[in-house]
C-alpha cells in the first residue's frame, strides 16, 4: 500500500464541490482580511509583547517582530498561491495531500490539530483571566474553585469562564460562516480602534532613553523573542482554512491573506516601539503590558478601554481558531483519515455542526482542567513546521506544473519559498529542547492513529476507483 499516494489538485476541487457535502460560498475579500486580523491581533499585542521584551529582546522587540513578520510574509505568499489555486478546506494539510502524499498530509494535519487545539485552549484561558479582571473592577468575583484550571494547592478545580466562552462561540459558529464573520468584523473594528487609541495616546509619552540599551540580551535574545511571539501571526493560516467558503477564491484569498498580515505586522512594530519607549523593558514582564504601560503614565481612563479591547481581541482570536479547527477536522474526515462524523455537513446551515460541537468538548476539557504554561511554544513549532512544508510544496507544484496560471502566483520562485523555509527553520531552532521533545511525542502518537485507523479508512484506499491516484 502506497503511503505517499496523492490526490491531484483537480480531484481535491471536484471532491469539495460534491452535492450535499460542500460548504456555502459566501465570504469576500473584506471578510477574509478581517478574519485574519481577528486571529492575529489579540494575545500577541495584549499579552505576549511584555514578556518577550522583558525576558528576551528588550527594546529590540521591534526587530523580533520584523523577523517574524518577514518569515510570515514569505510563507504567506506561498499560502496565497495554494489557497488561490486549491480553494479547498484544510490549509497546509490539503496542500500536502496534492504535493507530498497521504502520510505527509496526515502528519501536517495532526500537527495542525495540535496548533489549533492547544492554541484555542490557551486563548480561552487567557480570555477567562481578562474577563475576571474586568468583572473584579466592578466588585464581581467568582468562587475561587471555578476561576482557573485544576490546581488543588491553589484551591482551583475548573476554569468555568473559559468553558463558557468556548461554548458560546461554538454556538455562533454552528450558525454558519457568514453570521460568524459579521460578529468577527464588528469586534475586529473595536479592537483596531483600541489599538489606535493606545498609539495615539502613548506616542506622546515615549522617552528615547528607554530604548537604551537597545539589545540588552544580544541578537540571540532577539531571535528567541521572534520565535516566542511567532504564534501571534498564525491568523493567516486560519484564513486559508476558509478557502472552500469563499466567493472568487482566485482573487479574494491572496487579498485576505496578504492584507491581514501586512496590517498586523505594521501595528505590532508600532505598538512594540511605543510600549518599550514608555516603560523600561525590564518592567514589562506582566500579563497585561499595554494596560500596564498606560497606568505607568497615569492614563488610567485609557487603560480601561484597553481592557475592553483586549477581551474583544482575544474573543476574535478564539473564534477564528475554533473556526479553523472545525474546517481542518472537516477536511481530514472527508478524506477518511478521521471518522466520517467530522465531515458531516448540516443540510440547512451548510456547516459542519457535529464536528464543531466535538471540538467544543475537547477544547473545553483542556481549557477548563489543564494548566497551560508551554502551549505558546507548542503552537509555534506546529505553525513553523506547517509553514516550512507549504514553502517546499510550492517548489513541487511549480516543478510538476500542477497549478493553473489563472490564480495568484508567488513571485521570484524559487527564492521566496526558499527564504520562507530558511526563516521559519531558523526560528524553529530557537525554540527550547523540551518543545521539540513534546512535538516529537505528539507526532509519534499521530503515526499510531494513522496506521491504526486512517490508513485503512482513507478514501484513497477505496478500490472502487472513485478517486484517481496520481504518482
Amino acid at each position: 500500500m502506497d503511503l505517499f499516494r496523492k490526490k491531484s489538485v483537480q480531484d481535491l476541487i471536484q471532491e469539495s464541490e460534491k452535492k450535499g457535502a460542500s460548504l456555502r460560498k459566501e465570504l469576500g475579500a473584506f471578510d477574509l482580511t478581517m478574519l485574519g486580523i481577528g486571529a492575529i491581533i489579540g494575545t500577541g499585542i495584549f499579552v505576549v509583547t511584555g514578556v518577550a521584551a522583558a525576558e528576551h529582546a528588550g527594546p529590540a522587540l521591534i526587530i523580533s517582530f520584523v523577523l517574524s513578520g518577514l518569515a510570515c510574509i514569505f510563507a504567506a505568499l506561498c499560502y496565497a498561491e495554494f489557497a488561490s489555486n486549491v480553494p479547498v478546506s484544510g490549509s497546509a494539510y490539503t496542500y500536502s495531500y496534492a504535493t507530498f502524499g497521504e502520510l505527509i498530509a496526515w502528519i501536517l494535519g495532526w500537527d495542525l490539530i495540535l496548533e489549533y487545539g492547544f492554541a484555542s485552549a490557551a486563548v480561552a484561558s487567557g480570555w477567562s483571566g481578562y474577563f475576571q479582571g474586568l468583572l473584579a473592577g466592578f466588585g464581581i468575583h467568582f468562587p475561587k474553585a471555578i476561576t482557573s484550571a485544576f490546581d488543588p494547592a491553589n484551591g482551583t478545580f475548573v476554569d468555568v469562564p473559559a468553558i463558557v466562552i468556548v461554548f458560546l462561540l461554538t454556538l455562533l459558529l454552528s450558525q454558519g460562516a457568514k453570521k460568524s464573520t459579521r460578529l468577527n468584523n464588528i469586534m475586529v473594528i473595536i479592537k483596531l480602534v483600541v489599538v489606535l487609541l493606545f498609539i495615539g495616546v502613548g506616542v506622546w509619552y515615549v522617552k528615547p532613553a528607554n530604548w537604551t540599551p537597545f539589545m540588552p540580551f544580544g541578537f540571540s535574545g532577539v531571535a528567541t523573542g521572534a520565535a516566542t511571539i511567532f504564534f501571534a501571526y498564525i491568523g493567516f493560516d486560519a484564513v486559508s482554512t476558509a478557502a472552500e467558503e469563499v466567493k472568487n477564491p482566485q482573487r479574494n484569498m491572496p487579498i485576505g491573506i496578504i492584507a491581514s498580515l501586512l496590517v498586523c505586522t505594521v501595528l505590532y512594530i508600532v505598538v512594540s516601539a511605543i510600549l518599550t519607549g514608555i516603560v523600561p523593558y525590564n518592567l514589562l514582564g506582566v500579563k497585561n503590558p499595554v494596560a500596564f504601560a498606560l497606568t505607568y503614565i497615569h492614563q488610567d481612563w485609557v487603560a480601561g478601554f484597553i481592557s475592553i479591547g483586549a477581551i474583544t481581541g482575544i474573543t476574535t482570536v478564539l473564534l477564528v481558531l475554533l473556526y479553523g479547527q472545525s474546517r481542518l477536522f472537516y477536511a481530514i474526515g472527508r478524506d477518511g483519515l478521521l471518522p466520517k462524523v467530522f465531515s458531516k455537513v448540516d443540510e440547512k446551515k451548510q456547516t459542519p455542526v457535529v464536528n464543531s460541537w466535538i471540538i467544543c468538548l475537547l477544547v473545553s476539557v483542556i481549557a477548563g482542567f489543564v494548566p497551560l504554561s508551554k502551549l505558546a511554544e507548542l503552537t509555534n513549532i506546529g505553525t513553523l513546521f506547517a509553514f516550512m512544508t507549504v514553502s517546499v510544496g510550492i517548489l513541487y507544484l511549480r516543478k510538476n506544473n500542477q497549478v493553473p496560471k489563472t490564480g495568484f502566483r508567488v513571485p521570484f520562485v524559487p527564492y521566496i519559498p526558499i527564504l520562507a523555509f530558511l526563516f521559519c527553520g531558523y526560528l524553529a531552532v530557537q525554540l527550547p529542547a523540551i518543545t521539540w521533545i513534546s512535538f516529537g511525542v505528539w507526532l509519534v502518537i499521530g503515526l499510531f492513529v494513522y496506521f491504526g485507523y486512517g490508513r485503512k479508512h482513507s478514501t484513497l484506499n477505496n478500490s472502487s476507483g472513485q478517486l484517481k491516484k496520481v504518482s
